[in-house]
């Protein structure tokens, strides 16, 4: 059978087809939601409309609105229309009302744009009001403010209309209230109308519901005093759910006393009073607990919490009640009745809880880590062979538990030893392949024979870092949001993804995901790699399933790995003769990015540098005057710190980046009583648990770190980021 040919028009034609159908001049109200959810997305299945297709435009997201303008301006002038001449027309418009305020120009490229631009159409003409303002057009303007409501009636971008109208017409501002109160505009409003009276109640009630920064405590402990007898429990329920958002653990429990009854609000009462030191009042709020909702899944964490603030005879009695009547919260129960066991000095009847962990659990996290203690008994006592058979059982039975790449890789280590060279190639490939973003994947690798720099070479190894040309697509947010992102529209980016979130509270993996990177665009790298981190902690299983298939992208490492800085990074460490992804390896564990953090001790900075030891180092450098929070000049001293230990243990970069954490004395020590000829060996011995496990946390950082930016290397093709298959 013949197959028929699929007409392809030209885009513009298509257009031209829609606006005759829809009409030039008149846009209906449900125009918005047909651009989003028909138009739009048809539109995209077409290759060159796609958002991952190759841009020019999207890869000057990042550069500055002088050093992109010629380039912008060539596209934008371009005879044909496309995707990248309307992205530029915008994104010039843009620079031209922000930098220049330069409405007229504006005006010019942002002109019937909504018909070519469909994506961003809401926001095409919120920048045509701006830019009509500027040219004192303000009739025009108020008009594209009417316009924006009326046509795109359930976008969150029509709160910006809402916002300006108000200015003059304060119904405005309450439609905006109450269509959109979780836009960050709309807070605005309502803390503009709190500042002109505090004593309303309903907005009160909605920054606590919407609003989880610190500048909402003081307004929810507002509510709490000044209009206790109001509060109905629906309401108080917000109030609670917002100490709890906020870390308030002890107000978030006397909140909940008033809001409706449920397993889970017993459960945090109980918990916001244990962390909040009040153990008088949590033992009774876990007991209720356990009392109403005996069968419920925060009545298995109630039991366990509980066990730690009464005695140990009781305590064991509450675990036991979890292993019977929970059987997935069980190995969890029974490590801890073990661990109980075990500091109370009986040993016989905490080895038979481990044992039946292992036997009736041998699939769990908690197997795995008794299979591992086991195994290191066996290695105290010389028998190899019998920590490797316990070893071995833990990649077999527990492929995704944190300890199986330590497992794993001394299983390929033990091996070795033995002469079995075919086991431990199995065991170090197996590694690679099943947690190839583990340290142990850096140290299998080595144990492999692959170029990717052991101990004593690192330093040594010089990259060229590549950055990825254009952002990535974010998965969570609507296209409108995505579009925004990848224009490095990043303030209308952030504020339209917030107000898309239906229920902050509870939002999904790829939401949370999103949420991480636009954390990254303030900056926020602590926040945002937290974020990214804990999706693995999630207890839901399709949550987990999400998670296990958003960490099979690049993208989510790319995420979890950043490289801001890149510039500075790669300058000084030019200048030290360091490795540029040791020197980010390193800067990511000591401050997550972060230049003005500081530590408990004083440490201060990216590189988290000592006021001590930039003062000694300072004159040694001739820096007369400097800041450890200015990244320019902590970077400064932070390498050449580390360029010190490295010199002062022959290029050792193990020795050095624990002295970074122990300092020198200690190293030095432990040089002294272990021994150097295996260095794997010798991070075990490491005493410190701090300071091994930022010696493994640093070095699987910069595993991660060549991998990702430096895909030429010969680590290329080491780390599979394909589907799951």
């Amino acid at each position: 059978m013949k197959k028929s040919k699929k007409l392809i028009l030209p885009l513009s034609t298509i257009l031209l087809f829609i606006v005759g159908i829809i009409g030039a001049t008149i846009l209906t109200p449900q125009l918005g939601n047909l651009w989003d959810n028909v138009i739009a997305p048809r539109l995209e299945e077409r290759p060159e409309y796609r958002l991952d297709a190759p841009s020019e435009v999207l890869e000057l997201a990042d550069v500055s609105p002088e050093d992109r303008k010629a380039r912008l301006e060539e596209i934008a002038n371009g005879s044909e229309a496309s995707l990248d001449r309307a992205r530029a027309r915008y994104l010039l418009a843009n620079d031209l009302i922000r930098t220049d305020f330069d409405g007229g120009q504006a005006w010019n490229y942002l002109r019937n744009l909504e018909n070519q631009y469909p994506i961003v159409a809401p926001y095409i003409v919120l920048r045509q009001g701006r830019a009509l303002e500027l040219t004192n057009d303000n009739l025009r303007a108020k008009q594209h403010w009417e316009k924006l409501i009326n046509d795109y009636p359930d976008s969150p971008v029509s709160v910006e209309g809402y916002f300006r109208l108000g200015q003059e017409e304060p119904e405005y501002w309450q439609r905006a209230i109450a269509k959109f109160p979780q836009h960050p505009r709309t807070k605005e409003i309502i803390y503009e109308l709190l500042g002109q009276n505090p004593n309303q109640k309903e907005l009160l009630l909605t920054i606590a519901q919407y609003d989880l920064s610190s500048r909402s405590d003081g307004f929810r402990d507002k509510l709490t005093s000044d209009y206790q007898e109001e509060l109905e429990p629906a309401q108080w329920q917000i109030i609670g759910d917002g100490y709890w958002a906020r870390g308030q653990f002890r107000k978030s429990a006397e909140a909940y006393e008033n809001a409706p009854s449920s397993a889970e609000n017993l459960y945090r009462i109980a918990r916001g009073y244990q962390v909040g030191e009040a153990e008088t009042l949590a033992i009774p709020a876990y007991q209720k607990l356990i009392e109403e909702y005996p069968n419920e899944p925060q009545t298995a964490l109630g039991l366990r919490r509980l066990a730690t603030l009464v005695s140990t005879d009781q305590a064991i009695g509450y675990l036991d009640q979890v292993a019977q009547n929970f059987p997935d919260e069980a190995p969890e129960a029974l490590d801890q009745k073990f661990a109980l066991l075990s500091s109370e000095g009986r040993g016989d009847e905490a080895s038979a809880v481990r044992n039946q962990v292992i036997s009736n659990y041998p699939q769990s996290d908690e197997a795995a880590d008794f299979r591992w203690q086991i195994a290191q008994d066996f290695v105290q006592n010389n028998d190899l062979v019998s920590a490797w058979q316990w070893a071995q059982e833990i990649g077999v039975n527990n492929p995704e538990a944190s300890i199986t790449p330590r497992a794993s890789f001394w299983v390929g280590k033990w091996a070795q030893s033995l002469g079995q060279t075919e086991e431990a190639q199995k065991a170090f490939e197996f590694v690679l392949e099943e947690h190839p973003h583990s340290y142990y994947a850096w140290r299998s690798a080595v144990s492999l024979g692959r170029g990717v720099g052991d101990f004593t070479t690192v330093r040594d190894l010089t990259f060229e870092v590549e950055l990825p040309a254009v952002r990535s697509i974010p998965p969570g947010g609507s296209t409108m949001f995505k579009e925004l992102y990848l224009l490095g529209e990043d303030e209308d980016a952030i504020a339209l993804f917030e107000a898309e979130l239906s229920d902050p509270d509870n939002i999904t993996v790829t939401e949370q995901f999103t949420q991480g990177v636009l954390k990254q665009l303030d900056g926020e790298y602590l926040q945002s790699i937290s974020l990214i981190w804990s999706l693995s902690t999630r207890e839901n299983p399709d949550d987990l399933r999400q998670w296990q298939i958003l960490r099979r992208s690049p993208e989510y490492w790319y995420a979890l790995f950043p490289m801001p800085y890149k510039d500075l990074i790669v300058e000084w460490s030019s200048q030290r003769n360091l490795n540029p992804f040791l020197v980010t390896a390193l800067m990511r564990q000591e401050s997550r990015f972060q230049p003005l953090i500081q530590s408990a001790v004083g440490a201060t900075g990216l590189m988290q540098v000592m006021p001590d030891t930039g003062e000694w180092i300072a004159p040694q450098i001739e820096l007369e005057e400097y800041s450890l929070t200015d990244p320019n000049d902590n970077i400064n001293l932070g390498t050449w710190y580390l360029d010190y230990t490295h010199r002062k243990y022959d290029n050792n970069s193990l020795l050095a980046i624990a002295s970074y954490n122990a300092g020198p004395s200690n190293v030095d020590s432990w040089m002294e009583r272990f021994d150097l000829r295996d260095f794997d060996q010798f991070v075990e011995n490491i005493p410190f648990p701090e300071t091994k496990g930022y010696v493994e946390t640093v070095f699987g950082n910069y595993w991660n770190y060549v991998n990702l930016y430096q895909p030429d290397s010969e680590t290329s093709g080491l780390i599979n980021f394909g589907n799951d298959s």
